[in-house]
């Protein structure tokens, strides 16, 4: 069997060792890969965004599955393209990633839908954004509507700062296309779970939940991130809700229901759907939406994952009855420490030299984002993420010594990492014990 793997991050790089975990045989064609998954898949030089090329290449190669990690060849219609071809692939149409491409949709499938969620209003101007935001009250939110790489969130403090975000997507267009309109969003308390579901646009299983680090800095400090970490299984409670029954919860009154009224739009989900959720005190309420995997919770997610996945991308990817509903078994705990390049969040440097132990604790393992081979062949960073460095142990104390012991290992010049991924988990285990 043979799957065409698009994409070249440290998600990628993660679902390539899964597919192999799955199944050594399979042959992994990664587009274009990184020098981590070449350990795993054979590489070739087509970019996620040139949909044409990958078409020829899934047909030339006569894979049996094409699996889309990033959104962006999501919202350009890649699936669109191979289903038009007959080819299998693993994702939603254009229109369906409308769910994470388009923030005002979102939002108002939500809301018609009647899915918990923030309240928000949309604006292309900054006088009426702010205008919002004075009458929201601080703390706020400021979300730019488009796609902006994890980043089109600004969770303001005061209303100068709210202020500052907006003209900053608005008037210094910060965020491109991404930002000519956006949203003016009520604060929600609580702590935010990543869930995963796995669905043919009417069944659902769902992966372990996962709590990811947005801030650049310890005790979430600093500026916001594509993500500095995360760990997993997460044991909060809300409310009156047991931390075992949230998932059960999650998919009952969000992630059923939004399955069916995009069905319902004449736009059915098939997929990932990433629900990204706000744990308070009234309940689970859905801070956004993506289309794919999530970068970085794919990196612990899928190493605790007990059951095999590809039979069921396999079914979703094919067009046919996801044969699994629930809760997908998963054993461990796994903390992800993500190692960033000088720089990081803002432009930053590339080429410095990485070096990785032969040696690394048990049960960790590196998955490449940001890495690349010079002309000698050495391996050099070459992205704002670099590495994520994930260990999985019995327990989370345990795997978070394990992963930020291989953290101060790994050597490259400018690194930057938070020492303190599942601080909160850990901090409930201690007043536990």
């Amino acid at each position: 069997m043979k799957v065409l793997l698009v994409g070249g991050g440290g998600r990628e790089h993660a679902l390539a060792w899964a597919l192999h975990r799955d199944d050594p045989t399979l042959e992994i064609v990664a587009a274009p890969g990184n020098p981590g998954i070449a350990e795993l898949a054979r590489c070739v030089p087509v970019k996620g965004t040139d949909l044409p090329a990958l078409l020829a290449l899934a047909e030339s190669e006569r894979v049996d599955l094409t699996i889309v990690g990033p959104e962006a060849p999501l919202a350009e219609g890649i699936v669109d393209r191979f289903r038009e071809r007959g080819l299998p692939i693993f994702g939603p149409t254009r229109a369906a990633a409308a769910i994470e491409t388009s923030k005002r949709f979102a939002k108002q499938l939500m809301l018609d839908a009647r899915v918990p969620t923030a309240h928000a209003t949309f604006h292309t101007e900054p006088a009426s954004a702010k205008a919002a935001a004075s009458a929201l009250g601080a703390p706020v939110v400021v979300k730019a509507s488009g796609l902006a790489a994890g980043k089109g969130v600004s969770v303001c403090a005061s209303i100068e700062e709210a202020e500052r975000a907006i003209d900053a997507m608005l008037t210094e267009h910060a965020f491109g296309a991404a930002g000519t309109e956006v949203l003016v969003e009520e604060f929600m308390e609580g702590e935010e779970l990543s869930l995963f579901a796995l669905t043919d646009g009417r069944r659902a299983a769902t992966l372990v939940a996962a709590q990811d680090h947005k801030r650049l800095l310890e005790g979430d400090r600093g500026p916001n991130t594509g993500g500095m970490g995360a760990y997993a299984p997460v044991s909060l409670r809300s409310g009156a809700l047991a931390a075992d029954a949230l998932a059960d919860e999650a998919r009952r009154t969000i992630i059923e229901p939004t399955l069916d009224a995009l069905a319902a739009h004449g736009t059915p989900f098939t997929g990932l759907l990433y629900a990204g959720l706000m744990v308070t005190r009234d309940g689970l309420r859905v801070v956004e939406f993506n289309c794919r995997f999530g970068d970085p919770e794919t990196q612990v997610v899928l190493p605790l994952t007990a059951s095999p996945l590809l039979p069921l991308l396999l079914e979703i990817g094919g067009g046919g009855t996801l044969s699994l509903e629930g809760e997908i078994d998963a054993e461990g705990a796994g903390v992800t420490t993500v190692l960033a390049a000088a720089g990081y969040p803002g432009a930053t440097r590339g080429g410095d030299e990485i070096r990785i132990p032969e040696r690394l604790p048990s049960g960790v393992r590196v998955f490449h984002a940001g890495t690349a081979r010079d002309a000698s062949g050495r391996l050099v960073t070459a992205g704002g993420r670099v590495l994520a460095v994930t260990a999985v142990a019995d327990d989370i104390e345990s795997a978070h010594a394990a992963s930020v012991a291989a953290a101060e290992a790994i050597e490259f010049s400018g690194k930057q990492f938070r020492r303190d991924i599942g601080w909160r988990e850990l901090a409930r285990r201690a007043r536990a014990s």
